[in-house]
């Protein structure tokens, strides 16, 4: 079930992150209420999916960042 999600999750993280881009690229372009709803609206949904992604991945978050005993060497 976590892999299937991640599998649906990661391309719309890319499509959103690739949009963001172009939109601040394009903001002096595009329409400003166009412009609003694709960056504003796409940073929203972009914000909640990647809280979901590190939720579904916590446990290789707390394995690489949180170990009690770091190796410093590596």
């Amino acid at each position: 079930m976590k892999n299937t999600m991640l599998k649906m999750l990661n391309p719309a993280l890319a499509v959103l992150f690739i949009n963001q881009v172009l939109m601040g690229l394009m903001n002096d372009i595009l329409p400003h209420k166009v412009f609003e709803v694709l960056h504003g609206g796409g940073g929203m949904v972009f914000a909640v999916l990647v809280v979901l992604h590190v939720m579904l991945n916590w446990s290789w978050v707390k394995a690489n960042f949180f170990r009690k005993d770091p190796d410093v060497n590596k």
